[in-house]
């Protein structure tokens, strides 16, 4: 196993034992409650793809406006919840390591949210090229994340194979995650390498949010 697999593994293996304080910050923050608010206002509609959807939080938000969610995450224990929080008929969950996942159709919307910063520097053309092959003609990619001034509230690590936090449960179990703090200009530019155009903003004081579509 390589250093990078390693540290994905250690990622997943946190979101598995989260999965039961995974929404309380939802509940307990003021400015991610803004943020649900305001996604009301994104150009989130029609067939719509979310990648790492953790609880349904934001999934439960998006069935009513869409014709269809395919909600994907690696973890069954948040899809367990997510499945208990949304019973739509028009949601459909499905587990999968969004590495090694690939579309079996195309979405006039993809959607990840609080995903982007657990990417690998690596696994961004890669992760990148399946959100493309995702999307519809005409579609978007819509994205939301921490800002750079959530990083204060991080226990950074150096030394690992890409930028790297170690979060702590309230069990005192201790894991390492992947957790890169992209500023707005810097990622509007990493993506425009990687063939997209981008409009990246701060959102709800703590947060990025992104929408993207394929450069002409």
């Amino acid at each position: 196993m390589s250093l990078d697999d390693a540290l994905e593994t250690e990622q997943l293996a946190y979101y598995r034992a989260r999965a039961p304080e995974y929404d309380r910050p939802y509940s307990e923050r003021a400015d991610l409650q803004e943020l649900l608010r305001v996604s009301a206002e994104w150009p989130v509609g029609g067939d719509v793809l979310e990648l790492a959807c953790g609880t349904g939080q934001w999934t439960a938000l998006f069935a009513p406006r869409a014709t269809s969610v395919t909600a994907v995450d690696a973890s069954e224990e948040v899809l367990a919840i997510a499945r208990e929080r949304v019973s739509a008929p028009n949601v459909r969950f499905e587990q999968a390591d969004l590495f090694d996942w690939r579309p079996s159709r195309r979405y006039d919307t993809v959607f990840f949210g609080f995903w982007l910063s657990h990417v690998p520097p690596a696994r961004m053309p890669g992760f990148w090229n399946t959100v493309a092959a995702s999307l519809a003609p005409g579609g978007k990619v819509v994205f939301v994340d921490d800002g750079p001034s959530m990083a204060a509230d991080e226990e950074l690590l150096t030394g690992e194979s890409a930028p790297a936090a170690v979060r702590e449960l309230e069990d005192g179990s201790r894991y390492r995650i992947v957790k890169i703090f992209h500023q707005a200009e810097a990622l509007t530019g990493d993506l425009a390498s990687l063939g997209w155009a981008a409009k990246v903003r701060p959102e709800a004081r703590n947060y990025l949010v992104g929408v993207a579509e394929p450069a002409v």
